[in-house]
């Protein structure tokens, strides 16, 4: 055959990869009579070159991405050639579609395509079994299905966590920034996108023919100077309704927080506005004592906090012709970049949460939208906690409906082994040197992980380390906007020599290692596409980190085991190892960024980064950052591959040391005698001895029942020991005071916080609370240190509980509390008097409404309300005799 190939940029590098996967060299290339052509300028397309390259030719494959650019000028000097070679790209010989026109293209697609046209003209059998292998590893893509996904999304603390917040009512436009993620946040109402200048345009062209009167843009700081003054000239001139939202977040902080250019603020902003023809502007900051009278904005400029940010939009949403909202908020990256160097303020105060007062309800994550807030899995159900390692001290997360909130005024977090030196931790003889990967062919890696957690670092590392040693490295980032808290991939490639690598991108099949940094990332079916089976091995932090729908769905659930099976299953017997690299190194180093350096460091103990430990140590140094606890990460990582039950007996013998009563709970009963002595216990010093014995008294009458048709079955028992104890155990503020002052939070404040600290608690006492009269909700308030005294004295009080004496039994709130125990009791009797083997399941379903009650005041209020109406509707399955619930209800 007399093939030729005509690419150019990366297509030419995909084009080398493909030929080496047909294991077609360029002794073997000239034998079977294939030519191929770089293209360095591709517009236009010198002829002469063209007509030297295609003599002889009787096909020519074009391989280029996006658009036929090459094709089409190839084919336009071949038009009314005698003898012309036959012209495929975008299309093949039958007019079939052939190369895609968008996204990447993939090395595997491109050698079946050359291989499939050799193997037309002439047998070959080497060239056919790299068929048959290349074409496997492409079907086996769609017969993988996502578990689960992990979408871009704001950072901890970010500003448009709160700024992109629109009215009920209202509506937004996106564009280009950071702020463009407000789409994937539920109830934002904020929709499509732009290029840079054009914000505001598409209601400029909307407005006149639709009924609504206004709408929101939002637009970046960085844009705005770029050219988005241009687009609120334009809107000015048309004299359409619009509130332009000015997210001034202090940097350009997409593309990695450089400052604004001519130096940027916000009075600035404000006057260039009002020269444009703003009728009304707006500053909502989260600082707004530090704009005096004296600053320079223009005349009738409105200052307001940002927790008014509804109602100021609520009043711009009424305004005529152009307003303009600058909110004002620096970047919650730039702030973490500026403390490190010491040029932003870091105020000494965090937030934890009192996991026993915690309900769970998720409203701290509605109201904040952070990510920093991460669930914790307890005896007493799910509850959060404060992820300390990503948190940017954006305080928003208070607001949530919740007394479990606390501030921590001064002092400082406790770092992973501080408080463990009295632990005796054994001294690891010398790790063993494993065997490195032969370069005999280069080394494919494939880096997953999250975002913004330093994954991207890994893979530069690696691949300094293989500089420093002499050796080739190419490397590649998946990450765009996925920095944000998405799934970032890094394709890595390690050879003997530069030369000996052609393309770096890891096609289908093609990786010897998955080096994976996050567990959901790592299963995702693109990424699991480029393991071969009985080739790849995978090194994973299986922690099971929340994606950031969790933020909005309190009762989402991680498919950690289906992942898991996923990637073993995608690997191969034996070939994966799953370790819990944020646990390790968070519990040795009281980080969970040193996780990714953990896992490399076991990755490489276990034999499968073809660098030496010394290289990889050395490029850790001169990354410079973060250097002595990057090093131990890398050290833990490797002790934890060569002898991992040693290292966890030293975490081990540490956690018991520093065992509190609010830890205890993390440690899950195992048997349903375990589960209800531990409820007894707990409803005890709940109210009396005689409570306890109630909740006893009716979970043995269900398991006494529920053994009786099905011995072997607790389903029932277990729900009703669960969930009747959760009645029972409402949080009124006798209980709240309690759990502030039995000890165990106390306990738990120390195991976090060492130094000189003062601790205030974020409450809103119904007899105490104003309201809000946008929402008429209760206000939450920062109550000090006294309220400790306060509780004390409560706290005793228990006993007038549901007594004539108890002053807050007579609250609304309370009185429903104590009917849903008589209703729970009901619905239990109901139950067991028509329980079968049948409808046991049915009957579990039941017994567990109660999980979906969570919260304080008006989020427990509306949980109640969404609960009962389930429960009607399978308790009305149950009487029918059914034994499941009704689709849509099990569709839920």
């Amino acid at each position: 055959p007399r093939i030729g190939i005509a690419t150019t940029g990366k297509s030419y590098l995909d084009v080398r990869q493909a030929l080496d996967e047909l294991g077609i060299d360029e002794v073997a290339s000239s034998k079977i009579g294939i030519r191929v052509l770089k293209i360095g300028m591709v517009w236009p397309l010198e002829p002469e070159i063209i007509e030297e390259f295609v003599k002889g030719l009787d096909l020519v494959i074009v391989v280029e991405e996006k658009r036929s650019l090459i094709e089409t000028q190839i084919k336009e000097q071949l038009f009314g050639r005698h003898r012309a070679p036959q012209l495929i790209g975008k299309r093949d010989e039958n007019d079939e579609h052939l190369f895609k026109a968008f996204g990447t293209l993939d090395p595997n697609d491109i050698a079946i395509a050359i291989g499939e046209r050799i193997g037309a003209r002439q047998k070959n059998e080497k060239i056919e079994k790299e068929l048959e292998r290349l074409r496997a590893a492409q079907r086996s893509l769609s017969n993988l299905h996502e578990v689960a996904t992990r979408i871009p999304y704001f950072c901890a603390g970010c500003p448009h966590n709160s700024s992109t917040i629109v009215p009920e009512g209202g509506r937004a436009y996106a564009g280009i920034g950071c702020h463009w993620m407000a789409q994937y946040v539920p109830e934002r109402n904020t929709e499509g996108s732009t290029h840079m200048g054009a914000e505001g345009a598409n209601w400029i062209g909307e407005a006149p023919f639709s009924t609504r009167k206004h709408v929101f843009q939002n637009i970046g700081d960085g844009t705005y100077n770029h050219s988005g003054i241009l687009a609120i000239r334009a809107a000015a001139a048309a004299g359409v309704n619009i509130t332009y939202k000015i997210l001034y977040n202090d940097a350009v902080a997409m593309t990695g927080g450089q400052a604004h250019e001519g130096g940027l603020t916000v009075p600035q902003i404000a006057q260039q506005v009002a020269a444009e023809g703003a009728r009304r502007i707006v500053v909502v900051t989260d600082e707004p004592d530090k704009y005096p009278a004296s600053t320079g904005f223009p005349p009738h400029t409105a200052i307001h906090h940002r927790r008014e940010l509804g109602k100021v939009q609520r009043e711009l949403m009424d305004e005529e012709g152009l307003t303009v909202l600058i909110y004002d908020q620096t970047c919650a990256a730039e702030k973490r970049r500026r403390r490190k160097r010491g040029t932003f303020p870091d105020p000494a105060k965090r937030i934890m949460i009192n996991e026993l007062v915690c309900e769970g309800c998720g409203d701290c994550g509605v109201k904040s939208n952070c990510v920093a807030i991460a669930p914790v899995e307890t005896e007493f159900g799910r509850k959060r906690k404060i992820d300390q390692s990503s948190c940017n001290k954006d305080y928003s997360c208070v607001n949530g409906f919740c007394p479990s909130f606390v501030s921590i005024e001064g002092g400082e977090l406790i770092k992973g082994q501080e408080h463990k030196t009295t632990i005796d931790v054994p001294v690891f003889e010398a790790l063993p040197e494993p065997k490195l990967p032969s370069l005999e062919t280069p080394w494919s890696i494939l880096v997953t992980g999250i975002g913004g957690t330093g994954v991207v670092t890994v893979g530069q590392i690696i691949a300094m380390a293989a500089n420093l040693e002499g050796k080739g490295a190419g490397i590649i980032d998946m990450a765009g906007l996925s920095q944000k808290n998405g799934a970032v991939v890094s394709h890595l490639k390690i050879a003997e020599r530069q030369e000996d690598i052609s393309t770096i991108r890891v096609s289908a099949g093609g990786a010897d290692l998955l080096l994976g940094c996050d567990l959901v990332t790592s299963a995702a079916e693109h990424n699991l596409a480029a393991a071969g089976e009985g080739k790849t091995r995978a090194v994973v932090n299986d922690y099971e980190t929340m994606p950031a729908m969790f933020t909005n769905d309190a009762e989402y659930k991680l498919p950690g085991d289906e992942l898991r099976i996923s990637i073993e299953a995608r690997m191969g017997q034996g070939r994966t190892d799953l370790i819990n690299a944020t646990k390790i190194a968070t519990a040795l180093m009281g980080d969970s960024i040193a996780s990714n350096l953990f896992t490399l460091g076991f990755a490489w103990q276990k034999g499968l980064v073809p660098v030496s430990s010394e290289a990889i140590e050395r490029a850790i140094t001169l990354n410079n950052v973060a250097v002595e606890m990057n090093l131990k990460a890398f050290e833990w990582g490797r002790r934890s591959a060569h002898d991992l039950p040693a290292v966890e007996k030293i975490i081990e013998r540490a956690d018991e040391a520093q065992q509190t009563a609010i830890s205890q709970t993390h440690n899950l009963s195992q048997t349903l005698e375990e589960m209800v002595d531990r409820r007894v216990e707990f409803l005890t010093a709940y109210q009396d001895a005689a409570y306890a014995e109630r909740y006893r008294k009716l979970v043995s009458n269900v398991r006494s029942v529920e053994e009786s048709i099905s011995p072997r079955s607790n389903v029932l028992a277990t729900a009703v020991a669960r969930y009747y104890f959760k009645l029972l155990a409402y949080k009124d503020e006798y209980e709240v005071a309690r759990l502030y002052t039995d000890g165990g939070f106390t306990e738990q404040v120390k195991a976090q916080f060492k130094g000189d600290y003062t601790v205030k608690i974020h409450l809103a006492p119904p007899l105490l609370s104003r309201r809000d009269p946008e929402t008429g909700h209760l206000i939450k308030r920062e109550f000090g240190p006294w309220i400790m005294t306060a509780f004390g004295w409560l706290a005793k009080m228990k006993r007038l509980r549901g007594t004539a004496l108890d002053i807050f039994g007579y609250t609304e709130e309370r009185k429903q509390e104590r009917q849903l125990i008589k209703d729970y009791e009901a619905t239990v009797a109901r139950l067991l008097d028509k329980l079968s083997i049948a409808n046991l399941d049915l009957a579990a379903e039941i017994a567990a409404m109660p999980e979906h009650i969570r919260g304080y005041g008006h989020i427990k209020e509306r949980h109640v309300t969404e609960a009962k109406a389930r429960e009607a509707e399978l308790l009305a399955a149950y009487d029918a005799g059914r034994t499941s619930a009704p689709a849509a209800l099990a569709a839920e």
